[in-house]
């Protein structure tokens, strides 16, 4: 249960953990093997404490009895969200011997939401939603000391950039499969990883028993990314009820398989309001170029929305554009809001898109962006009711996000 961990990678989210834990207790969510305990055992190394897993039956005993190692400055409890009544446990903890010991608490899924209850952790934590790696942490983290200076984009960091774009569109975002760069192995591993989702972790939270049914929809949305979810269309290729698709699709968000973004839709453009588009937290399981490459994007996207909330405290909102006639721009961030950044994902460079164009003509956007998978240059195209333009390589577009 001590940690022997050393020289493991560094995350970028590990400064704002390591201070917070002098503060409250963090829960630490996300996908499985994103990294979460690699994080953890960096900490542990650098603090001193214990590691305790509640799929271990050894480290279960240990958990139920209470009986804690006493001289560890960090506890790191993992997967507890397994153990029934764990938010009653995991605040007597904190609160009878919080005050000697850090606690980080790590799981799988979507523990921000677990941790929300009747008998909830409130006022005792902070939580943090973990991704797998991005272009930017491939590179060395580097952080923004402001979210203001993202929209400058002043790091270049070159060809480095685009050689870490080209491996994460051929073998997605998670550790493994990333860091061995194997054709092979991330074929096997992603396999592997969807089955064990499927068949292992939905047992945990919901009650669905028709697993191959289910398995069947993982594989059909990979071929709806990027295009407005239709749950009808679904419901008749698996041939169940309109209710049970919706319900599987949330039980896969809960799982961090999947995610759902929403339209943006101003008063005054006639914008769809309902519809969603869904994308893969392992943008590699997309077969065709375009949509993984825009599925990559966006999931860059949705980790600074991620930061802007969980490391600043700022309200912010990932969302899409579409009007009623078909004009459509892929990304909103919206910070307090507002509409703060619109980006339009192309896989080569082009003049700034109609879609683009229309829409910062009607809404006022502060920064846009035009970013390309192929395209070489980074010029600033002529503004848009007041709006500063830029056409950049995606490559150093991402470099630039945390």
């Amino acid at each position: 249960m001590k940690s022997t961990t050393v020289g493991l990678l560094a995350r970028s989210l590990e400064p704002s953990v390591a201070a917070d834990l002098r503060e409250k207790m963090v829960l630490l969510s996300g996908p499985r093997q994103c990294g979460k305990t690699t994080l953890a055992r960096r900490l542990l190394d650098s603090l001193g404490g214990s590691y305790f897993t509640w799929d271990d039956a050894r480290h279960r005993a240990t958990l139920r009895s209470g009986d804690l190692p006493a001289s560890d400055a960090l506890w790191v409890f993992d997967e507890i969200h397994k153990f029934r009544g764990w938010r009653a446990w995991l605040k007597g903890v904190y609160d009878t011997r919080g005050d000697d010991h850090a606690i980080l608490v790590t799981g799988s899924g979507r523990l921000d939401l677990l941790g929300r209850g009747g008998d909830s952790l409130q006022g005792r934590h902070f939580a943090y939603r973990m991704h797998p790696f991005t272009v930017g942490e491939l590179l060395a983290p580097s952080i923004p000391k402001s979210p203001d200076d993202i929209p400058k984009m002043a790091r270049d960091p070159g060809a480095a950039a685009a050689d870490a774009l080209a491996s994460m569109l051929r073998f997605g975002p998670f550790p493994e499969p990333l860091l061995r760069a194997s054709e092979r192995h991330s074929a096997r591993w992603r396999l592997s990883y969807g089955s064990r989702l499927v068949r292992e972790e939905v047992r945990t939270i919901s009650e669905i028993r028709d697993l191959d049914r289910l398995e069947l929809l993982v594989e059909r949305l990979e071929d709806v990314v990027g295009s407005v979810l239709s749950i009808n269309a679904l419901r008749e290729d698996l041939e169940v009820a309109f209710e049970t698709v919706r319900q599987w699709i949330s039980v896969l968000e809960r799982l961090c398989a999947v995610y759902r973004i929403a339209p943006y839709g101003p008063t005054r453009i006639k914008a769809v309001k309902k519809e969603q588009k869904l994308y893969f937290w392992d943008w590699a399981r997309v077969k065709p170029e375009p949509a993984r490459f825009e599925n990559l994007v966006i999931s860059h996207l949705l980790r600074l929305v991620h930061w802007l909330e969980d490391v600043h405290g700022e309200r912010a909102e990932l969302r899409f554009f579409r009007n009623v006639v078909g004009h459509e721009v892929d990304a909103i961030v919206l910070r307090g809001r507002a509409p703060w950044l619109a980006v339009e994902i192309k896989s080569d460079d082009r003049p700034v898109d109609d879609g683009l164009r229309y829409l910062l003509e009607r809404v006022r956007v502060p920064h846009a962006f035009q970013v390309s998978l192929r395209g070489t240059l980074d010029v600033r195209a002529p503004d848009i009711h007041g709006c500063a333009v830029r056409r950049m390589p995606a490559a150093k577009f991402l470099a630039n996000l945390p």
